[in-house]
């Protein structure tokens, strides 16, 4: 209520004070020669100026309460300044100031300097009453014709900015003394803010949404390593389980040690979730587990050749693959050969990488012995699925015969980081 009455007053004030200026002036200067008494005039259009000042001042009052909701100093006054802190790095700052100030009603961007972090728009002011109201004309000539707004950016470090903000008339600060804006330059400033506060909402709740899509894609991701891996592990346990069946009725000593090779084989192989890799060296070990199992029923017909050096062992790689290459170099490569044959197993640090190659002597790219089934291409998929572009998986003929299969991981070690070779 203070605030109002202060504002009133002082309205009235400036405009008495100028009024009684010119009286005094035109008095002294122009009538008194003529000897007119004018006192009682001078009265009359003084009373019905203070009205005038007055219903403006009072409806400007009655709109500042409208729109803000309370009045005190700052809201009356036609000028507004708001500082908005914005959790953003300055350029993307003034790309919201200005996008903002754009938007607004009315408004012509002036200047737009992205590199000066500033922006100045003029503003038409739209008459809240509209000019069909009979007070138009009345509260038009009391009322600021146009508004002006500068924003400046202030970065704040490497991720946060300030804007300050100015929505003030267009008029030098003393024509406040006399003239009013009707909330015109309040009603700019909060909608400005509230357009920055909308637009940092909108980022936010982006930023959320690709973070629960990249926790999604992972969880998939997780998904299918897991499927895939599942299809590759019962393919191996089957078979060995159906051959210890088969010894059971013709050689239960051979059975006996084909269970107790799977199970040495599955101690090697139990428990690890698939998104943790294993080592080179707990992969050779399954392998041997492997081998030992094959070797009791194909005997002399399979040999096996190590080249691994002791260094890399302990070189972090994706859990099952370098089974998967033995298991199919057997199948399709050595024991549909008559006499059988020999699968390699070689290891070199190649840079910062560590390519693992299987081969064999077996009978190769033949109609009997592709090796390019699912075993294969569940490989492909995994290291994609698990390195992206930064895993290579190759397969290609072997001299002077059988395949040669090869992946290539980045040669990282468990519990560090990246070696280089």
């Amino acid at each position: 209520m203070l605030s109002s009455t202060f504002h009133l007053g002082r309205l009235l004030l400036a405009w008495v004070a100028a009024y009684l200026a010119v009286v005094i002036t035109l008095h002294e200067s122009a009538l008194e020669p003529f000897g007119v008494d004018i006192g009682g005039y001078i009265a009359l259009c003084g009373f019905l100026l203070g009205a005038w000042v007055l219903s403006v001042a009072f409806s400007h009052v009655r709109r500042v309460r409208l729109v803000a909701g309370q009045l005190n100093r700052s809201t009356l006054s036609n000028r507004q300044r708001r500082q908005i802190e914005v959790p953003f790095e300055a350029g993307e700052a003034f790309d919201m100031i200005d996008a903002a100030i754009r938007e607004l009603p009315g408004s012509v961007i002036a200047d737009s300097a992205r590199d000066s972090l500033q922006v100045r728009a003029k503003v038409q002011r739209i008459d809240p009453y509209g000019a069909q109201s009979p007070y138009a004309w009345a509260l038009e000539h009391l009322s600021t014709r146009h508004n002006q707004i500068l924003a400046t950016v202030t970065p704040n470090g490497d991720d946060a900015g300030s804007v300050t903000l100015i929505c003030e008339p267009e008029g030098p600060a003393w024509t406040d003394w006399f003239l009013v804006d009707h909330g015109t330059n309040l009603e700019n400033a909060e909608a400005i803010v509230r357009a920055i506060t909308r637009r940092v909402a909108e980022r936010r709740r982006s930023e959320q949404a690709k973070v629960r899509q990249t926790a999604t894609e992972k969880e998939l991701t997780v998904a299918r390593l897991n499927l895939l891996h599942a299809q590759v592990e019962p393919h191996f346990l089957y078979n060995t389980l159906a051959s210890a069946q088969v010894l059971t009725r013709s050689d239960p000593a051979r059975a006996d040690e084909m269970l107790g090779n799977l199970i040495s084989y599955l101690r090697h192989s139990l428990p690890r979730t698939e998104d943790v890799p294993s080592t080179l060296g707990e992969e050779l070990e399954r392998v041997r587990a492997y081998l030992d199992i094959l070797k009791i029923r194909m005997g002399p017909r399979l040999n096996l050749q190590l080249d691994v050096p002791d260094a890399l062992k302990n070189v972090l790689f994706p859990t099952m693959m370098l089974q998967t290459l033995v298991e199919n170099a057997i199948k399709h490569g050595i024991e549909p050969k008559p006499g059988g044959g020999t699968v390699w197993v070689l290891a070199r640090a190649v840079d910062s990488t560590v390519a693992v190659t299987v081969a064999d002597d077996g009978r190769g790219f033949t109609a009997e012995g592709g090796g390019t089934g699912i075993g294969l291409r569940n490989v492909r998929e995994r290291l994609r699925l698990a390195y992206g572009t930064a895993a290579a998986f190759s397969i290609v003929s072997n001299f002077p015969s059988g395949v040669a299969a090869t992946i290539t991981v980045p040669l990282a070690v468990q519990g560090g980081g990246a070696q280089h070779g």
